[in-house]
């Protein structure tokens, strides 16, 4: 995620990043300017007085589908928001769930109790890691932590590798309790913690495998592709070749709306403007070191 002073807006209408949409779009800036500029050359030499009123009344067209091409697109850009926002906030309770637990286990164990508060340093954010693999669509890698605890090295990364995680953690607890180190009230103030793993790796799941429906991105990207193909074809006897940059400038706006809304509705990517999931499960690896260490 590109981190920025939202109040030094002005200095970025000159910086393009290499997410900026204008970026993208180009090659087909250029293919739009010149489509205009052939239909605007065929109409004002070929098209006769008599069939320009006609063509004149598309930008009525134009004028009435204009609301509702916006509501189509703040819809778009509001439910795509909405994903990349509920990701954070999952993330946001996974950090809060793994200092919980690390807080109440430290003061639950021993201080003199090392085995298990290295196996708890490393597992509570070696899900973090494995969670941010899975959700982008990447093998496992256990070099993510050069000091791994032995007992992940039997898992099997052909297997859902958050459970894996998530059970290990769950066994040495209910392994502590029976061994009289964890007692029953202790091991209901760790219960919360310990179910909220998996319900956040699920929440995130969902996200990441219900895309928005098909039909309704298709629909809207062929909204906007023949809306823009005809402005040229009534504006041009109204603006003659100034409709050019009103084509490509409409073009852009629209076409950048849709490009932003596929960029975050997916907030587990590898873009520009997706979560930074790795420096949050850094993070949580830092801080779970320092409580139990």
């Amino acid at each position: 995620m590109i981190a920025y002073n939202p109040k030094d807006w002005f200095t970025f209408i000159f910086r393009f990043h290499k997410s900026d949409t204008f970026r993208r779009l180009l090659p087909l800036l250029f293919a739009i300017g010149l489509y205009s500029w052939l239909v605007g050359y065929m109409e004002l030499k070929f098209v006769r007085t008599t069939q320009r009123d006609l063509l004149k009344n598309l930008t009525l067209l134009h004028s009435m589908l204009t609301f509702v091409i916006s509501l189509l697109l703040v819809f778009r850009t509001n439910t795509a928001y909405e994903r990349w926002w509920e990701g954070r906030r999952l993330w946001g309770s996974l950090v809060n769930s793994s200092r919980n637990m690390a807080i109440k286990l430290h003061a639950i164990l021993p201080a003199g109790d090392h085995s298990d508060r290295n196996f708890f340093s490393k597992a509570i954010p070696f899900f973090a890691f494995v969670l941010r693999d899975l959700l982008q669509a990447e093998s496992t890698r256990f070099t993510l932590d050069e000091e791994l605890h032995p007992e992940f090295h039997d898992l099997d990364s052909g297997k859902h590798m958050p459970n894996q995680v998530a059970r290990s953690i769950n066994a040495r607890i209910y392994r502590l309790h029976k061994e009289g180190k964890i007692d029953g009230f202790q091991l209901q103030t760790l219960l919360p913690e310990m179910q909220s793993l998996t319900e956040i790796c699920g929440a995130c799941e969902r996200i990441k495998n219900t895309p928005i429906p098909m039909s309704y991105s298709i629909f809207i990207k062929k909204f906007i592709f023949f809306y823009t193909m005809t402005m040229p074809l009534g504006f041009v006897f109204s603006l003659g070749y100034y409709m050019i940059p009103v084509v490509i400038f409409v073009f852009y706006v629209l076409t950048s709306i849709e490009l932003i809304a596929e960029e975050i509705e997916d907030p587990f990517g590898s873009d520009s403007n997706d979560l930074p999931l790795r420096k949050i499960a850094e993070n949580i690896q830092k801080h779970v070191r320092e409580i139990l260490l």
